[in-house]
């Protein structure tokens, strides 16, 4: 018989004694009474220890009783006991937590959601400057750069922030936030002083390469345009060679003048000028015009915001896209460019009916020198710069470059430019 079936068949016995005695002598409301308070006093008296040995924490053993009460203590004390070995288990696994995070060599801080500092390994008291004793203070008080507040207030933690290290200046740092928890953050910050230093060396050597290869082709294409006035048509062979030398002149040219500008994009200062985007796109609508089909190219102006940016750097990735979708669309295809504004921000669309891109050609599209790999009737000539050359202007105006693509069907390239970059 279970406890508490137990405890009621002893009430429902007592009960019904009381109720034939009550029957012969006339008591039967004083003895209900009298069992009733026996019953309420027993357990006043129990939930009295019960609180008792719970306000001494409830780990000794549990006072000795019997019933309903015996199985309250046993469980509770079950239930403690259960706690107490899952904590310390979870101690354990908070100290091989630490360990491990003692031995990374990026520097980890773990934030509250006041931004105070939890706990810190030994890379960020060595990186960061971080003491033992500063265990509840403000990261902002200990790490002052505007950069770093800026970031931490955001709350967009997609890309790192790059910092000097506030022990070494030469030391850069790629900081980044990761949420998790409740309200809970942890701060990483790597050394990526040599990463960084590499990135500059490819940069210069790429811009000082490009430089020094400009005077040898303007010498080779006078050669070539003196030959090729020379040329009087007798040597078929004489006039194949000039025109192939001079074709691949050309495209060495349009190489070394994209790696130039890409070079130019990511050393050069932002500008702040105010663009007129309609009258942009009207005239690269017009330059691009007469050199295809007429009605090849379809503008639509349904904005006449301006831009704050830099005229030349869009004018080149404009040009870049639009001429990119007549070159990858059938000549009897109509290119759209479309200019337009909503709560999002401002957009430019240059949507296309050509070859489209896979998944993975989205992804990849951008980086330099990529170029799809695809069967095509004809041959299409390009540096695979184009794209590179949008990522970075559209970055140095704070937007973004969204791509959509059928494969077979059609491609939309969207630059998304934030509203904070209209102009009045």
């Amino acid at each position: 018989m279970g406890i508490w079936r137990r405890e009621i068949f002893t009430f429902l016995l007592l009960f019904s004694v009381i109720c034939i005695i009550g029957l012969f002598t006339k008591l039967f409301f004083l003895l209900t009474l009298a069992l009733m308070t026996i019953f309420l006093g027993r357990h006043l008296y129990q939930l009295n220890r019960f609180e008792k040995w719970l306000r001494t924490g409830g780990y000794s053993d549990y006072p000795k009783t019997t019933g309903v009460w015996e199985e309250v203590y046993y469980h509770v004390y079950r239930m403690k006991k259960n706690n107490k070995r899952r904590k310390k288990k979870l101690s354990k696994m908070v100290d091989k937590f630490r360990e491990s995070t003692e031995a990374l060599p990026d520097a980890a801080v773990v934030l509250s959601a006041g931004d105070e500092i939890e706990w810190a390994n030994k890379a960020a008291r060595e990186v960061l400057g971080l003491l033992a004793s500063d265990k509840g203070q403000r990261i902002q008080n200990l790490i002052r750069f505007p950069e770093f507040i800026g970031y931490l207030k955001s709350k967009q933690y997609d890309e790192p922030v790059i910092l000097p290290s506030p022990l070494n200046n030469r030391m850069l740092l790629a900081v980044r936030i990761i949420n998790y928890g409740v309200g809970l953050r942890l701060l990483l910050a790597q050394d990526v002083t040599q990463l960084k230093q590499m990135e500059r060396m490819r940069k210069d050597f790429v811009a000082n390469v490009s430089h020094e290869l400009r005077t040898p082709l303007t010498v080779l294409k006078g050669y070539l345009e003196t030959l090729e006035d020379m040329d009087n048509g007798e040597s078929a062979l004489l006039t194949s060679s000039v025109r192939n030398m001079q074709g691949q002149t050309e495209r060495m040219q349009h190489l070394v003048d994209d790696l130039l500008l890409l070079a130019h994009l990511e050393t050069k200062n932002k500008k702040h000028e105010v663009i007129d985007i309609p009258a942009l796109l009207t005239q690269i609508f017009h330059e691009n015009e007469a050199t295809v089909e007429v009605g090849r190219i379809e503008l639509i102006l349904d904005s006449n915001a301006h831009l704050l940016g830099e005229e030349n750097e869009l004018r080149s990735a404009f040009t870049n896209l639009l001429g990119n979708a007549l070159k990858y669309s059938p000549d009897d295809t109509t290119v759209q460019i479309r200019w337009h504004q909503n709560e999002n921000g401002l957009m430019l669309d240059v949507i296309d009916k050509g070859e489209g891109l896979t998944a993975a050609d989205i992804l990849r599209v951008t980086e330099r020198f990529y170029r799809v790999e695809t069967k095509r009737d004809k041959k299409i000539s390009g540096t695979g710069l184009g794209l590179a050359i949008v990522k970075h202007v559209l970055m140095r105006h704070d937007a973004q470059l969204i791509i959509r693509s059928e494969l077979g069907k059609s491609s939309c390239f969207q630059c998304v430019f934030p509203l904070k970059r209209l102009s009045e």
